[in-house]
């Protein structure tokens, strides 16, 4: 059986750095080695045989659509999303309890191999986050800068891949649509989810899977970090020595196909 992916390829408010220069209106189209962030995306997406109808949400979803590159994939859909990642999420969430996987248009690294094994330590969850503890990152790209998050046996950064066990999760999107602006201050974060939380994160009371089992009580759900083997999982594409970093790996895996 195959998942459904959604893919959040939409832009933040304001001016996008990135942009400056480039020719293109939207990040998912900024091109990295050779097509843009969301071809690599898909193509990856599209790649695995977990995968099945990908759907991809931007504001101006039909610029997207019209992306040479993603010319003949199969299955692949367009929806035009909200200003909020959250309620945007929200309402592209199929109508029960289906599994969906999620992922953003600047996750250019992804594999089908990563695919599979995030959707391996998802199952039996109602939301499942891909993480990467900082050893497994800095072995390979010391270079890479990261927001962490602090906890007892290591520091973990996001993977931009999410599996959500559809409608059940709705109480979760709309707490995160209320704390999405701080999505880089992890303990502002942390601190959202009540002052037990908190505290056992500054004195690092418990591990990270631990924490996300305990916040999603909060709501309900069964929740859980999936960490992920490959530091390339949590490199994405947010600054320009991002994309020079992304760049070089992008070479490197050439070189290595064809050798």
């Amino acid at each position: 059986m195959t998942i459904a992916a959604i893919v959040m390829a939409g832009s933040r408010p304001g001016p996008d750095p990135l942009l400056t220069g480039s020719g293109v209106s939207t990040k998912a189209l900024l091109p990295i080695a050779g097509q843009p962030m969301l071809v690599h995306v898909v193509r990856a997406l599209r790649g695995s045989p977990l995968v099945g109808p990908i759907t991809i949400l931007a504001q101006n979803s039909a610029e997207l659509a019209a992306e040479p590159g993603l010319a003949g994939l199969a299955d692949l859909h367009f929806a035009d999303s909200g200003q909020g990642i959250s309620s945007s999420l929200a309402a592209a969430l199929p109508g029960d309890d289906t599994p969906v996987l999620v992922t953003t248009a600047d996750n250019v690294l992804l594999t089908p191999a990563m695919i599979a094994e995030f959707l391996a330590g998802a199952e039996d969850s109602d939301v499942a986050v891909a993480m990467v503890e900082k050893h497994v990152l800095l072995a390979r790209y010391p270079e890479s800068k990261r927001t962490w998050l602090k906890f007892r046996g290591g520091w973990w950064s996001g993977a931009n891949m999410f599996r959500l066990r559809g409608r059940r999760v709705l109480p979760l999107l709309d707490f995160w649509g209320r704390i999405e602006r701080d999505r880089k201050k992890g303990l502002k974060i942390i601190a959202a989810f009540g002052p037990w939380l908190l505290m056992g994160a500054l004195l690092r009371l418990f591990t990270i899977q631990q924490g996300i089992a305990r916040a999603g009580l909060r709501f309900g759900l069964k929740a859980r970090v999936v960490p992920m083997s490959e530091g390339e999982a949590c490199i994405d594409a947010d600054k320009p020595v991002d994309i020079e970093l992304i760049e070089r790996i992008f070479a490197a895996r050439q070189a290595a196909a064809s050798a």
